[in-house]
């Protein structure tokens, strides 16, 4: 009976890593069991299962009190084995609790009481303390010794959570190689002994390391995988939660990586797991400090260098404080700050294994350094953070070019520097190239930020309008000049955009009451696996495929036309004109004040193209309008004298992408186009003529103008309308696949926090970005009747995300939509006489400005203001 009961003991054991639950159960019925036996020993073990067990619950508290009693049974039992073993187990969770000098002297004590192969394990556990202190030469010493002799025992379990561990400090440091060969073997061993739960956290640290590689889409999909395992087991999510915050700050998806590590915080808070509290508080002040929060940034750092000091963890605490004079030299205490003690930061982040951040902080140092004159100084740090250039993840060698550019640009060499930040995009453009999300793409070209601003400061001091050109190019919309990744089939992606679909359609039943909850939680929950599972794409290997602007051939590629291509720099914005082959820039003045006149239009239009409103409102309305038009056009084209009365292509910057061009007096009547970049208006210059192909019409649904008004384009085309129930996603897809021309005609929903999930209405729900991107040919043309439809979020990089951009990325010449509201009604007679014109052979830009000028009374030219020809003027 004795026997069956420490059998059971050591089984429960077994089941404490992988099946916390079940564990939990059956070490309370073998303590119950040990004590009517007297069995002190078999209670020890029974003890420790469940200390083991609460540990990955979740729960601290409960863990420490079992495996104190497990040590204290052992000693009962006179088994200094069965006392040491329950140790090790505690000094795990005490350092988890944030006492890691407690930790060490148990581990200490436990390895002192222990033979061969379980001293093995004590010293493997005490490398897993030393590891989470950030010790990671003390901590790979002790993994090296333990795992000969845990291999020669055959020890199976410990030698998976060795492996397991010495991969994750291998990837730490950069060693990939050996971090995928012992996170393998970790996978290997957990299939081999059934566990499912050290599987999870296998996963989680492939995606861990994946991500510290740079390689975004195999990281999420161990990620998914790992969340599904562990969150099934009820098992700790911190861990995990944490290291997707940190991946998705790598590709600067910062709210979503804040969420994460909110989460995250709140797990731990809960748990009691003090040791991780603060390193995740550092990581959201480097998310703070990246959304220019630099208080919340200060303060979240601070709080993080005050739990390391206590945890006596130097490396981790040497990260948090490069956070908190990063957030001072942000702000007004700037002057006050000591370069050496910035330069004391940075050297101790340098020997603690933090090779991005080291870069960073001496790129601190060395402007603090040549702010101050101290060049030697700022050429000394440049040239240490420029030596990882050639090896290592793509954003280690971005920034190392970086810092090449600086040190060449500070020794006089501007042409070197541009060079090095070339090399710079070339890497950043390849780790993009490699992703097959759009989301991705476009939120991963927030790194080439600082490269295109230290080429555009290169290029302004050169003086050329040509080279600020080319460097503005650089340094804009990359991620819609490279080759689109189409999805494969996927069915499962299929159907949860067919279950949205369904869920948006019960929404909009249930209004205008408030929706049911549990109907929101349903579209919340389908729009992140959607959009998670988008991101599991990849996308082509090798060199990166952007286009790049041929500066030589533009002249001839616009013939008669001008183009304007506007450019921040310092707070200002300029222009650079192209027009009859010749190059000019023009300073146009403070950015400041004309974002004030754009955001004034919007407003005014809305108020016009009400149908109701007093007479006195409406008068204001317009000349509100008038006066803010007036503005715009006196400072953003009428210093251009040299375009004269051309047609134009326009390449706005933020704010200018919002713009309702046909207003502003310099462009009533004239043909223009809107265009992301000059290099992709060019390559859309240089395809095929639209020809006289397939034509498709489709309306969406609960709009009455819009029926009427499809049934009227079709008629000018010698189509027929797509409307009605027939009007589906799945028909309006099909029609449009290879069509030449298309009309849509339906609601339009612009979501600015995820503009993937714009979307058109029609008869079973949305058509979204998803939808579109699944096309094996988008239409040469496209017209899009619809709300905000034109406009586009704009991230850093004047990177592009929504429908428009979409459309133009995917390689629709040209596209016709409004970045105002729509009226329905209004809309349809200004859309036949554009369709009447594009018939009768005007190219788009031509038709919409002619239709534009010709519009009656201020409500009509409220409608038409805000359509916007996108992409190539036809």
């Amino acid at each position: 009976m004795v026997a069956a009961t420490t059998k059971a003991a050591q089984e429960a054991l077994r089941l404490a890593e992988d099946d916390p639950d079940r564990a939990l159960a059956l070490a309370a019925a073998v303590v119950r069991q040990a004590r009517a036996e007297g069995d002190p020993g078999a209670a020890a073990v029974a003890e420790r299962a469940w200390g083991l067990a609460a540990f990955h619950r979740e729960d601290l508290d409960t863990a420490m009190r079992h495996l104190r009693r497990a040590i204290t049974l052992g000693r009962s039992a006179g088994s200094a084995t069965l006392a040491a073993e329950a140790r090790m187990t505690l000094a795990f969770a005490l350092n988890q609790r944030g006492r890691p000098r407690q930790a060490l002297r148990e581990i200490d004590v436990a390895i002192e009481h222990l033979g061969r192969v379980e001293g093995a394990r004590a010293r493997a556990q005490r490398g897993a303390i030393l590891h989470q202190l950030g010790r990671l030469d003390e901590a790979l010493a002790c993994y090296r010794a333990a795992l000969p002799v845990l291999r020669r025992a055959n020890d199976l379990l410990w030698i998976q959570r060795v492996v397991l561990n010495r991969g994750v400090l291998h990837g730490q440091r950069y060693e990939f190689a050996a971090a995928e060969s012992d996170l393998s073997e970790a996978a290997r061993l957990c299939e081999r002994l059934d566990l499912g739960l050290s599987l999870g956290y296998v996963h989680a640290n492939l995606g861990y390391v994946h991500g510290l590689r740079g390689d975004v889409p195999v990281a999420l999909d161990f990620f998914h995988r790992a969340q599904e395992r562990i969150g099934a087991l009820h098992a700790q999510l911190g861990p995990l939660l944490t290291d997707r915050s940190e991946l998705l700050l790598s590709v600067r998806l910062l709210p979503e990586a804040r969420e994460a590590a909110e989460q995250a915080v709140a797990e731990f808070e809960r748990e009691g797991r003090r040791l991780a509290l603060p390193e995740v508080r550092l990581l959201l002040a480097r998310v703070a400090f990246l959304e220019g929060d630099h208080p919340a940034a200060e303060r979240q750092a601070r709080l993080a260098v005050r739990e390391f000091d206590r945890q006596q963890r130097r490396e981790w605490a040497a990260l948090a404080r490069l956070i908190v004079v990063r957030s001072e030299l942000a702000g007004e205490r700037r002057p006050r700050v000591s370069l050496r003690r910035v330069e004391g930061v940075v050297d101790a982040v340098a020997r603690s294994h933090w090779p991005v951040a080291a870069i960073d902080g001496r790129l601190l140092v060395a402007r603090l350094a040549l702010e101050r004159g101290r060049l030697p100084e700022a050429s000394a740090q440049l040239e240490r953070a420029s030596r990882p250039r050639a090896t290592g993840p793509a954003l280690l060698r971005a920034r190392a070019w970086y810092a090449t550019a600086l040190a060449r640009l500070t020794a006089g060499n501007a042409r070197g520097a541009a060079r090095a930040l070339r090399a710079g995009m070339a890497v950043l453009d390849e780790h993009g190239a490699a992703l097959g999300a759009t989301d991705l793409r476009a939120y991963a070209a927030g790194h080439r930020a600082e490269l295109s601003e230290l080429g555009l400061r290169v290029a302004f001091q050169d003086g050329r309008p040509r080279a600020i050109l080319e460097w503005a190019e650089l340094g804009r919309a990359s991620h819609l000049r490279q080759r689109p990744v189409r999805p494969p089939d996927d069915a499962a992606l299929a159907a949860d955009l067919a279950q949205l679909r369904a869920t948006v359609i019960e929404i909009d039943k249930a209004r205008p009451r408030r929706p049911p909850a549990g109907l929101l939680q349903r579209q919340v929950a389908l729009e992140r696996r959607i959009r998670d599972h988008s991101r599991f794409g990849r996308g082509e290997p090798g060199p990166a495929t952007a286009r790049h602007l041929a500066v030589r051939e533009l002249g001839a590629d616009l013939g008669d036309r001008a183009l304007l291509e506007y450019v921040r720099y310092d707070g200002d914005l300029y222009a650079v004109t192209v027009v009859g082959g010749r190059l000019r820039l023009h300073r146009l003045g403070p950015v400041a004040r004309v974002r004030d006149l754009v955001d004034r239009i919007p407003f005014g239009l809305r108020r016009l193209a009400r149908r109701s409103g007093t007479v006195a409102g409406r008068s204001g309305a317009l000349a509100l309008v008038r006066h803010a038009a007036r503005g715009l056009d006196d400072a953003l084209l009428a210093p251009l004298t040299e375009v004269g009365d051309r047609a134009i292509v326009i390449v706005p910057t933020a704010p200018l992408h919002a713009v309702p061009w046909s207003i502003l007096p310099s462009c009533a009547g004239r043909p223009l186009s809107v265009t992301p970049s000059a290099a992709l208006w060019q390559v859309a210059s240089h395809r095929a003529a639209r020809t006289r192909g397939r034509v498709i019409v489709a309306a969406g649904p609960h709009l009455p103008g819009a029926d009427r008004e499809a049934r009227a384009v079709a008629a000018i085309h010698g189509a027929s309308a797509l409307t009605g129930p027939a009007a589906t996603v799945e028909a309006v897809t099909a029609a449009m696949d290879g069509a030449d021309l298309a009309h849509l005609a339906a609601h339009g929903s612009a979501y600015a926090h995820n503009p993937l999930f714009s979307s058109l209405r029609f008869a079973d729900g949305p058509l979204m970005v998803y939808d579109l991107e699944r096309l094996a040919r988008v239409p040469h043309t496209v017209v899009l009747a619809a709300c905000d439809s034109g406009r586009s979020v704009v991230y850093p990089g004047d990177e592009l995300l929504g429908l428009a951009a979409t459309f133009l990325s995917l390689g629709a010449a040209a596209l016709v939509a409004s970045v105002l509201p729509v009226l329905d009604a209004e809309t349809a007679p200004f859309m036949a006489g554009f369709h009447e014109r594009l018939a009768g052979g005007d190219p788009p830009a031509a038709a919409l400005a002619a239709v534009q000028r010709v519009a009656g009374d201020d409500e009509a030219m409220a409608v038409a203001a805000g359509f916007v020809c996108l992409g190539h003027s036809g």
